[in-house]
Parts: C-alpha cells; structure tokens; sequence
C-alpha cells in the first residue's frame, strides 16, 4: 500500500499528525501538460510548497502527472523536473528531504489522451481510496494546456472523471481565455456546459504576487489615514506598470495573435487596478463581496476610443516574426509590443482623475509597480535643505505597491513619510532595513516607510494554496472577465490596424516612448523620427472624412472613429448657432449602441459645447423604468449627462412610468410629452434630432407598418416594436420633420444591407420609416461610416 507507506515515513519524522486526526479526506491534484514550461516553471514547485505546508493539515495526498505524451517518455521528462524541487531555505535539510522524498512516491504519470484513459485514471483513484480506506474530500485538475484543449479534456472529465458526490472538483485554467469579447463569451458558455462556476478558478498568476495581493488588505488596514484621501480631491494619477528587458524572441507566434494589450493590461494590470480603484467591501475576506465591488468598479468605467492609447513596436520583432513564422522578407506586422492607455471612471470617486496603464518588451528596466500619486497642495518657504527633508510636506506623496524587480529587487509597500506611517501585519510584512543610495521614482529610499514579505513566495505557490483552500476572490470569474473584455475589445478593433511607433529597444529608446496627456486622450511627446510602412495598404488614418450625397441629402463618410469625431463637432456647431440665434438649443437624442461613441465624445472632448443652455429630449423610449438597464435614458444619463453639466430642468426623459404602470394610454404619457414639447420648443420645431437606423429600416421607435406615428399629425405616440421589449414611445415621423436639422448615424458592416437598400428606394414610410425622414423646412445629413457604406 504504496499511500500508507507513505504516511507511516511522514509519521516517523513528525511532519505528520496522528492517524487519529489524519481523517479530512483525500485529495487528487491532476496537473494536465505536466511536462510543459509552466509545468517545469513553476506549477510542480507550486505543488511541492503545498505538500509541505499541508503535509500536517489531515488530508492525504497524491500527484498525478498527465500529458499526451506516451508512459515511458513521458513519466521519464516528468521526473527529470521533479528531481529539481527545492525547499525554502527556512526548511530544515533533514525534514525536506523526506518530503520531496514522498512527494515524488506520491507523484506519478499518466498519458491522457482518450476518452478511456480518463475513465482509466478515475478508476484507479478510487481503487486508491477503496485500498487505503479514505474518503475522498476532492479533485483538482490544472489546465497547464492551450486554450483550444480545454472544451475536449472538459467534456471527458464531466463525463469520467468527477468525484463521487459529498467531494468537491475544482478545475484551474490558465490565460488566454479568448482574444476578445465574442471568443470569451463562446469560451465561457463552452466551458458553463461541463462545470459550474463555483468549480472554476481561472488563473491570472499577478493575483499572487505578493504586492498585487495585498492592495486590499493595505486598503482595509489603513482605512482610517486612507478614507479621506482616496479620491479625486486629493489623487493626481494612478499607474499601474509592468516594463520588461526582454523581447518576444520565442513567443512570436503567441505574440502575433495576441499582442502587449491583450498579453498583459487586459488581465493583470486591470487587475491590480480594480483593486485600487474598488470601492472597498465590508469584508475584504468576502470572495462575493470582492467579485460584487470589482464588477461596479468596471461598470464605472468610460469606454475607451483609439485616441486613448499609444502603441509602439520594437524594430527587431517584424525581422523576429518574418524568421519564427516563415513570413515573407516583406512582411510588416502592426502588433505592438508596447502600450500606454488611458483610462477614466465616472465614479464620484474618481472623476477626471486619470489611470495610467503601461506596458512593453525590449525597455530599459525590468519592473513592476501600482503607484498612487497624491496632489500636492504646500507651497514652502524654508530653504532647499529644509525643503528636502523626509518629512517635508513639499516631497512629493505616494503610495507604491512594487511587485518585484527594479532598484529594490523584491515585493515591497512603500508609503511616503510625509502621508502617515501605515498598519501592517506583522506576521507578513517587515520594515525593510535601510539601504543607503538606493532611489524610488528620484527619491531616496529614506523617504518612504518601506515593507517587504517575512517570507518570499513565489506566485503560483500562493495561488495553488489558494486554490487548495477554496478562495475563489483571488481568481477570475465568469462575470469578471467577460467585464474585462468588454471593455478592452473596442479598443482592440479600433487600433487592429494602427502602425504602432517604432523603437530601437534598451536605454537607446531614450524619451522616444514618452507620452502625455492631451485632450482627453494620449501622444507620444516626440514626433515621429521616421516615416513607418503602412502594412498592406491604407489604414484608417489615410482616410478623410469625405462629403457626397445619400438619398439626395449631404452625406458624411470615414471609418468610425473619424465620424464620431466630425459629428460630434458639427453638433457643436449647430449648437453653438442656435444659442447665439435664440438662447437655447433643443436637442432630441436617440437610444441604442449607435450613439454611445458620440455621447463620450461629446464628453470627453467638447468643452465649448453650451450644455448650460441645451434642452436635452428623448426621440424614443422602452417602456421600461427609466433606471432599468434598457432604457434609453439609462443609457443617455450613463454616457453623457452624467458627465456634463446641462441644468436639471432641461432634461426631459420620456414619461413612459407614470402611476406605477408603463405606457398605459389612460395615463397620458405620450400627450403629456407633446404638450411639454409644444410649451417649450418654438413650433414643435427641434434645431437638432439625431437619429439611427435599424436593419429593418425603423427610425425611433417608428418600425414598418406601424399603425400610428408614420403620418398623421406632428405629436407623440406609442408604438409596438417586434422585439422587446415590445412597447414603446417615440415622436411621431410628422414631429421629427418639423426640425431646423437632421442628422442620420449609421454605423458597422451590420447595417451595410438596409444602406444599400434605402440607397435605391423611394419614400415608403409604410415599409421603410427612415425613407420618409425629410424635414419639411430644414436639413437632413446622412453619418454613414464606410463599413455600413460599403460593407
């Protein structure tokens, strides 16, 4: 009995309790691709640090090796690595060496190919168990394979390899889960067929870094010093860094499909900024409650636009990519493998303070840090060597998570002296000593109260401990990575085709990397030093906006970003020409993902825009509540009116929630809004209605055949759309043309079929509601982006 062999030894030099407490249950860890670097890395000295910590916790053990490859090489590549663990220098010899003695008779290889062989290695599990006369307590399997194998191995693992009911199964995936949204979304709904979301812990290894994991704890710890001065009031920026000496010599192929953004800021760098920028749970211990306050942290945030990033590529890599993948001599790759993105939230918390994400190979340093930087509000008199002492309120005040590497060459929490001296577990974190010369973002190390682990771990260590404890709050969720995609996904399509800016790589990059703040957005401070190829052609930027006509009325074409922009702008004119004209301007908005762009646009970049003097109103509402999600209100006041300071009474939502019911007609809303429009707007006449179109030709909530609102007198009225949800109120196609102006948006290759189409026909309202758009005494102009234009 191979097992209480094992046991018996373990006794023998006290590692072990008394077989009388010895009685929590067995556990099987399956380490798929366990012959793979991860595997070589780290993974196998993650399992080996958890045997020795848990050796003594009641529960048995054993370690099962798989791969594709056949037994013999197999088992023999598996403990050639083996043979390499290593204890922590604080492990008395004796004692590790009978614990890595046992771990590798605990350890042992299986070739997982097969259906069969699935059910081949649960069986022989539970003849372990049945022999040995254990219960078993659970399952871990850890995906150490390519994203591609994880639906097949999922499949035979629900099907053959569960554990038997009263046991748990935890399955660990690590990163690329998908390269955008959609593939994430298709990933997750693979994988939701085989496991619950309980049973899964997705990898992201930054979540183990010591510094990364203790921003929480550091937050709840100091809540008292941190409370008054963790928000906008008092913080000029926040970054978040992670700059590597190395290139992507090797990964090229990995690199090609997946780049710096998605390989490093959309994962760990967001993550370490969700902590930073949560708001902090009750209890900081509470994996629902971590989950719960990063999701709202995400939701918070602006969307991100082309403008927000500024990208780079190190010259050697296209030479790299041309000799690893066999590309032509030619061949010009647009992936960058630097970024820095600029990031907003619309919290109150955080308005307007800007987050700093920066990443990339070939730099002039190894390091990482999340790095709060306060403003600065002393002016002082006292001379410079006053001025430069510790605690001099002048200095500039910080608060520095530092994951490794750099100048202090391991995990630390740095707090400037001239902030307050923080609380720190100190079971955990030690005062570091002091190092004379050493500087931190120029300044001396003596400024900083500076803390760094009791005892060094390595981050797969802590995360398989957490893994084995049940911790699921340092582990990615379903929700929270598709979050997380949300979000990056534009910007990756929108900057798919930018040539990013060329670097020599190392200290010869010198200030050609540095970039700044500009108008909401970022740019490199140096001018390009040189012309770059434009791979394959014309990229977005080669284009102008051009003007034609569409329906015998002015049309605006460019890609999308362009359009937005032009839009945006010429919606500020006809503003700016209606306040000088009357005072006001009534601008009728519509709801959709069409407008969102514009919206934080309009935002973001247009500050001269008169929103003092700007009645906001609505072309068309869901009957919904106005704070459900799918309002169009909703979507208005998250996107924009938040953001901007039009006075309270000049927004007028749709009354479609009036005496607790929804758009019922004895309630009036529809006429209540014609009359408020009628009290208001000079002739019912708007001097600006932005419209959409949908791919069945509606406009508003004016859809085909609809029995009201197509003719008829100029009012309000309410509408059924054929997709819910299903009743709505919209102005009326007589009202929409009573308007000084017009502007149609259309935007995505989704929109490229009923384009063409409105391209041919004539005015059919009745079958096409768009066609029938024509303001009676004003100007209509078509936004049509070239993918809807030309598809």
């Amino acid at each position: 009995k191979m097992l209480g062999r094992v046991l018996c030894t373990v006794l023998f030099v006290g590692a072990f309790p008394s077989p009388a407490e010895a009685s929590q249950g067995h556990i099987s860890v399956v380490l798929l691709g366990a012959t793979g670097d991860l595997a070589k890395k780290y993974l196998w000295q993650g399992l080996f640090q958890l045997y020795m910590d848990q050796v003594s916790s009641g529960h048995s053990f054993t370690f099962h090796g798989a791969a594709l490859a056949a037994l013999e090489p197999g088992q023999r590549l598996m403990f050639e690595v083996l043979k390499k663990l290593s204890c922590p220098a604080d492990e008395a010899p004796n004692r590790c060496a009978v614990l890595k003695d046992q771990f590798l008779k605990l350890s042992q290889y299986h070739q997982l190919k097969t259906a069969e062989n699935y059910t081949a290695l649960s069986r022989e599990i539970e003849t372990l168990l049945r022999q040995e006369g254990l219960k078993e307590a659970g399952r871990i399997f850890y995906f150490s394979v390519p994203p591609f194998a994880y639906t097949e191995i999922a499949r035979h693992i629900n099907s053959s390899c569960r554990p038997r009911a009263g046991a748990w199964l935890r399955v660990v995936l690590e990163k690329p889960f998908g390269h955008d949204l959609q593939s994430a979304q298709q990933l997750a709904a693979e994988l939701a067929g085989f496991f619950r979301e309980e049973e899964m812990y997705r990898v992201d290894h930054y979540l183990g870094k010591q510094a990364v994991a203790h921003i929480l704890p550091f937050r709840d710890q100091n809540r008292q010093f941190l409370d008054p001065i963790w928000n906008r009031h008092h913080v000029e920026r926040v970054e978040v860094v992670l700059k590597e000496t190395v290139d992507a010599k090797g990964r090229t192929s990995f690199y090609e499909q997946y780049g710096v953004i998605r390989d490093v800021l959309q994962n760990h760098l967001t993550e370490a900024l969700m902590f930073l920028i949560m708001e902090l749970p009750t209890n900081v211990s509470s994996a629902p409650e971590v989950v719960q306050h990063k999701l709202q942290a995400f939701q918070s945030l602006w969307g991100l636009e082309r403008s927000s990033a500024v990208l780079g590529q190190y010259q050697a890599y296209d030479s790299q990519v041309q000799e690893e993948l066999q590309e032509a001599r030619g061949y010009v790759s647009t992936t960058p493998t630097f970024a820095g993105v600029l990031i907003h939230s619309n919290s109150l918390r955080w308005e307007r303070v800007p987050f700093l994400l920066t990443s990339g190979k070939a730099l002039d340093e190894r390091v990482g840090y999340a790095r709060v930087l306060f403003k600065n509000r002393a002016y002082c008199t006292q001379s410079g060597t006053l001025r430069d002492a510790g605690h001099s309120q002048c200095k500039p005040k910080q608060i520095i998570f530092h994951f490794g590497h750099g100048v202090l060459n391991t995990p630390a929490v740095l707090v400037s002296r001239n902030l307050f001296q923080p609380a720190m577990p100190k079971e955990s974190w030690k005062e570091a000593e002091a190092r004379s010369g050493l500087h931190v973002f120029g300044q001396p190390l003596s400024d900083f109260y500076t803390y760094s682990p009791v005892k060094e771990r390595d981050a797969y260590s802590v995360l398989i401990s957490h893994i084995y404890h049940g911790r699921k709050d340092f582990f990615i969720t379903t929700e929270n990575l598709l979050a997380s995609w949300a979000f990056w996904t534009p910007l990756l399509d929108s900057t798919s085709r930018q040539p990013p800016r060329l670097y020599p790589g190392g200290v010869e990059n010198q200030h050609l990397l540095d970039f700044e703040m500009v108008s909401g957005g970022l740019a490199f401070t140096l001018a390009e030093p040189a012309e770059l190829l434009s791979p394959g052609g014309q990229v977005p930027s080669d284009f102008r906006a051009i003007q034609s006509k569409f329906r015998q009325s002015p049309l605006v074409s460019a890609w999308a970003e362009e359009l937005i922009a032009r839009l945006a702008s010429d919606m500020e004119e006809a503003a700016l020409r209606s306040v000088a004209r009357s005072g006001q301007f009534h601008l009728a908005l519509s709801g959709g993902s069409s407008p969102v762009g514009l919206f934080q646009r309009l935002a973001r970049h247009h500050y001269g825009f008169p929103w003092q003097h700007t009645h906001v109103w609505l072309v068309d509402e869901r009957c919904v509540p106005l704070t459900d999600g799918e309002s169009n209100f909703q979507g208005l006041h998250r996107h924009l009116l938040q953001r901007v300071r039009v006075p309270y009474f000049n927004i007028h939502p749709m009354p479609v929630h009036l005496g607790r019911r929804l758009c019922v007609e004895e309630d009036r809303g529809a006429q209540l809004y014609a009359e408020d429009i009628a009290a208001l707007v000079a002739n019912a006449s708007f001097d600006l209605v932005l419209l959409g179109v949908g791919t069945d030709g509606h406009t508003a909530s004016l859809f085909p055949r609809s029995e009201s609102g197509l003719e008829g007198a100029p009012t309000v009225v309410l509408t059924e759309s054929p997709v819910k949800p299903h009743q709505r109120m919209s102005l009326s196609l007589p009202l929409i043309n009573r308007a000084r102006q017009v502007f149609v948006l259309v935007l995505g290759k989704g929109k490229h079929d009923i384009t063409t189409l409105l391209s041919r026909v004539g005015h059919e309202p009745k079958k096409w509601p768009i066609s029938g758009v024509s303001p009676s005494s004003g100007q209509l102009v078509w936004y049509v982006d070239y993918e809807a234009l030309l598809g």
